[in-house]
């Protein structure tokens, strides 16, 4: 049964410890320790708090993104309607759900949508009242605004397109936030499929989630800067001009751009199908390995099981990554009865992708191993970034294409950026955690 919680003192002291840890580890990690912006540390925090507190305590806000969140929901209602023409009875979930069938071809749906909406300047005009904010608030460049505001809604190797002139030109404290700010979010076309995941077929709880994982993207953009910039400050003069956003691929009316959507949503569907059976199966090897053969003659999976009280099966991939970073999750507030499964999805995200971990995370939520609500709404803020080690190769290879005389600072930056973007992920959810009680 799952269980909600209160806010309480001790949740308080877990958040702020959380936070402070975060910060302690991007400030070992920091390339010039001294040069660190205290003020942009803290104003960056500042504007997740207030966020965070506004979306979860604030009616009008709350509210706000509630209705986006049915919105999303809304327009996974045509994606089906869809589906259902061309499955017929196969697409009915009361005959069983089935991830291939009913997830994956939103994302097809979604990346039509996003195009079309850039087409018509929908999300520049939104980019660029989010940029103007962050830049305001957190005294960055324009450049640096633009491709964080834009990692909100734009996959990690399409935000860069909108500052293609000003790339060969950005210092290296700049480049890297371009890295951090890429893993540290998720694209607009990919996060229906999440919704759905994580919602299944019933409606609040896809507006829950999708509430959430619009509260996870807008905050991840301070985030991205705060733990970018400790990691990597600025240490070079910023010339600081008037940034005119780059076009992506400008088409010549709305129905091209509707094509040339559902053209790459095709081919994010089959990526993402791709990837999920590949490393699937991978995991299926380890644990297979690791739990059927090591588990099984040495007596450990019956250990674990009694250390976990059923939660995992034996001596898996799962259960070792969750003890790994258990520690790690108590610091950062989630509940103690949870901590293994929490740094399990972290780990699987991050050595596999988000998609395999928010799979992993259905199948628990749905087989009610959470003993607490706060772990899975924690969990959802967590997973929501795309910091993971096969998109060090795709940032290398998208972003060196556009500039490819910083392909070595790139290649140099790549898992400083894929930590950085975990932990901008980690630090929303520790906020998110601490207010929630």
């Amino acid at each position: 049964m799952i269980e909600p919680m209160g806010f309480n003192i001790t949740s308080l002291l877990r958040g702020l410890l959380g936070m402070i840890s975060i910060v302690a580890v991007c400030y070992l990690m920091s390339y010039n320790r001294k040069r660190i912006d205290w003020k942009l540390v803290g104003g960056g925090l500042l504007l997740q708090l207030i966020l965070a507190l506004s979306i979860l305590y604030i009616p009008f806000v709350g509210l706000l993104f509630e209705w986006v969140g049915k919105a999303f929901v809304k327009l996974m209602d045509f994606t089906h309607a869809g589906i259902a023409f061309l499955l017929g009875p196969y697409a009915d979930k009361t005959q069983g759900f089935s991830f291939l069938l009913h997830s994956l071809p939103i994302v097809i749906f979604f990346s039509a949508i996003v195009s079309l909406f850039y087409h018509w300047g929908i999300i520049q005009r939104i980019v660029g009242a989010f940029s103007w904010v962050l830049r305001r608030f957190m005294n960055i460049s324009g450049s640096e605004g633009l491709v964080a505001a834009g990692n909100i809604f734009m996959g990690m190797t399409e935000s860069p397109v909108l500052i293609k002139n000003y790339l060969p030109a950005m210092n290296r404290s700049e480049i890297f936030l371009v890295l951090v700010s890429g893993m540290g979010t998720i694209a607009g076309s990919v996060m229906g499929a999440y919704v759905a995941m994580l919602g299944g077929g019933d409606p609040a709880s896809q507006v829950l989630f999708a509430k959430h994982l619009l509260s996870a993207s807008v905050m991840a953009a301070p985030g991205a800067i705060v733990i970018a910039k400790m990691l990597c400050p600025q240490t070079e003069t910023v010339t600081d001009t008037m940034i005119q956003m780059e076009h992506v691929g400008g088409k010549s009316n709305a129905l091209d751009a509707l094509a040339a959507g559902t053209s790459t949503g095709v081919k994010l569907m089959v990526n993402i199908a791709a990837m999920l059976l590949v490393f699937i199966a991978l995991v299926a090897l380890v644990n297979y390995i690791s739990s059927d053969f090591i588990g099984r003659y040495t007596g450990i999976n019956e250990w674990v099981r009694d250390f976990t009280n059923g939660k995992s099966e034996g001596f898996t991939f799962e259960f070792i990554v969750g003890t790994l970073l258990s520690p790690f999750m108590w610091l950062i507030g989630v509940p103690t009865d949870d901590i293994m499964l929490v740094g399990s999805l972290l780990g699987q995200k991050t050595i596999l992708n988000e998609f395999v971990a928010y799979a992993q995370m259905e199948e628990w939520k749905n087989a009610g191993l959470f003993i607490y609500q706060k772990s899975m709404l924690m969990s959802t803020y967590i997973l929501c970034g795309f910091a993971n080690i096969s998109s060090i190769g795709i940032l290398i290879g998208g972003i060196s294409v556009l500039a490819p005389e910083k392909r070595g600072m790139i290649t140099r930056f790549g898992f400083p950026a894929m930590i950085g973007g975990a932990l901008v992920s980690i630090m929303s959810a520790t906020i998110v955690g601490m207010i929630m009680g």
